[in-house]
């Protein structure tokens, strides 16, 4: 296993006194909103997650977030500790300043990526958008246009990110106007991609015929593993329109090889990333990419006044226009996040990528046999990832990586969870249940991704769970030398914990269903 780079840095004297960190702890859960706090009761955060290694869970859920694993929680107490020493000799910021930028030089390094990429660090992928947007109405006479994927596949901090009504209306500026996209249908199966592309370019030509800038946003994966709108809907609009639209990659779930990143990067598209989604960093680590002709652009237009007050001069490019009086501050607790994300990063870049190849072919097939097989389960159709012309299909990231699967009732009628059933199961599955069932399978502590609304199934709005492969669990099944046979097995093991709790629900009425 790869261990964490120790950076040698010397900091020139400083004229403060010793300052002192929190512990790692501590920092992990610093310098977010308040879905990283930890809740007294449980000690879990919003996302259901503890801000230390938590090696008995099986974490199949990185669509949603992860407990850090024990590599991640070491660098981060490592670069603690490195931070500890530097501060004794210079200011906080200057030291944030210094390691934040290793952290941007590192972060293109292993993403195959020109250094001349401009990277601007943000707590969340919400603030990534939220960047994105402003700069998308800055200078402009009337409110820019949004058009997105709509929230259920999205997130809804995102949503209220781009909406920025609040902010707009105490600076005196113009609110954003929001144009959502559904991509499912009212049963939650797939819209025609043909539907949602001619969708997106209708609300696009609208809004640039009344003067209106659109900032166009495509989401690669939403939350259900889809891609939407389609590239070359977007490349299109682009190239059509180009000083008038703004296009911003939602990657988030950075689902994504390198090559894909250049390739959205030559486009002129942004780019937005977190560390802890398929990367399983811990919650609230995110970047926003861009190229230098994209940055040339947008630092032609003044900087938004919204973005003053909640950023950073470290987390911009230093070659960035910005305002004098932008805050000298530090945002350690970003830093340690981001750090433990890289060291994920650092291990799935040491695998051969005919191996993730030929282990997501292996977990695809098992797992969707058994979503296929079960009578308990329903695996919610996922369109093929298809990026083209922006990039043929020869990397890993065409793979599916997101399974969602809507659950049901053993019944006669086979009824469908509803979304609050469905959600009782999911907060039950890290929970050790020995004591309450015969079964040795309770005693399995294990997640998946947070429920998905998906439509209505018998009258009932439904939801689906989604079972995940993260880049930690390709680095396992590479470690352990097996083909990834245990891998497997645990995620099989982690729906039949799933099926064990349904089993345990009471009977549904089923007097009041009406034939599908």
């Amino acid at each position: 296993m790869a261990c964490c780079k120790s950076v040698e840095t010397s900091y020139p004297k400083a004229e403060a006194t010793r300052e002192s960190l929190p512990i790692t702890t501590q920092l992990l859960t610093a310098g977010g909103d308040a879905r990283i706090a930890l809740d007294v009761l449980s000690g879990l955060n919003a996302y259901g997650c503890r801000p230390y290694p938590d090696q008995e869970l099986l974490d199949y859920g990185s669509s949603t977030a992860s407990a850090i694993s024990t590599a991640g929680y070491d660098c981060a107490g490592q670069l603690r500790q490195r931070l500890l020493a530097a501060i004794n000799c210079a200011s906080s910021a200057l030291v944030y300043t210094r390691e934040i930028g290793r952290v941007r030089m590192e972060l293109l390094q292993l993403c195959g990526l020109p250094d001349s990429t401009r990277v601007i660090f943000s707590p969340s992928g919400t603030d990534v958008h939220s960047i994105a947007a402003q700069y998308a109405g800055s200078g402009a006479t009337l409110p820019a246009r949004i058009v997105m994927i709509e929230a259920n596949e999205t997130g809804r901090g995102v949503a209220a990110a781009l909406d920025g009504s609040r902010l707009a209306e105490n600076l005196g500026s113009h609110a954003p106007e929001m144009m959502p996209v559904s991509v499912r249908l009212d049963d939650g199966n797939p819209r025609p991609q043909a539907e949602i592309d001619a969708e997106v370019e209708s609300l696009v030509s609208t809004a640039l015929a009344s003067g209106q800038r659109v900032l166009l946003i495509l989401i690669d994966q939403s939350k259900t593993g889809l891609i939407a709108p389609s590239p070359r809907c977007v490349m299109a609009l682009h190239h059509r329109f180009q000083d008038k639209i703004d296009v911003l990659v939602d990657a988030c779930q950075f689902r994504i090889a390198p090559p894909t990143l250049r390739a959205y990067l030559e486009q002129g598209f942004m780019i937005a990333l977190t560390g802890s989604k398929f990367l399983t960093g811990p919650s609230f680590s995110a970047a926003l990419l861009i190229s230098p002709q994209t940055a040339k652009q947008l630092q032609r237009r003044p900087f938004p006044a919204a973005l003053i007050a909640c950023s950073i001069r470290a987390d911009w490019p230093s070659n960035w226009t910005m305002p004098e009086h932008l805050a000298q501050t530090a945002n350690f607790g970003l830093l340690l996040r981001w750090e433990a994300a890289l060291q994920e990063l650092r291990l799935f870049c040491g695998l051969s990528q005919a191996f993730i190849i030929g282990f997501l072919h292996a977990f695809e097939s098992a797992v969707q046999q058994r979503l296929n097989d079960d009578p308990f389960f329903e695996p919610l159709p996922v369109l093929k990832l298809d990026r083209r012309p922006l990039i043929a299909a020869n990397n890993w990231d065409h793979l599916q990586t997101i399974f969602p699967f809507l659950l049901y009732h053993a019944d006669a009628e086979r009824t469908p969870l509803n979304a609050e059933e469905t959600l009782q199961i999911y907060q039950q599955l890290p929970i050790h249940l020995n004591g309450t069932f015969a079964s040795p399978i309770a005693a399995l502590r294990c997640q998946l991704g947070q429920p998905v609304s998906c439509g209505k199934r018998n009258n009932s709005t439904v939801s689906a769970l989604r079972l995940c492969v993260s880049a930690r669990l390709i680095v396992k099944a590479a470690a352990d030398n097996d083909n990834g046979t245990a891998v497997i097995a645990d995620a099989l093991a982690v729906l039949d914990k799933t099926t064990l709790l349904i089993q345990s629900l009471p009977k549904p009425d089923v007097s009041n269903h009406f034939p599908l």
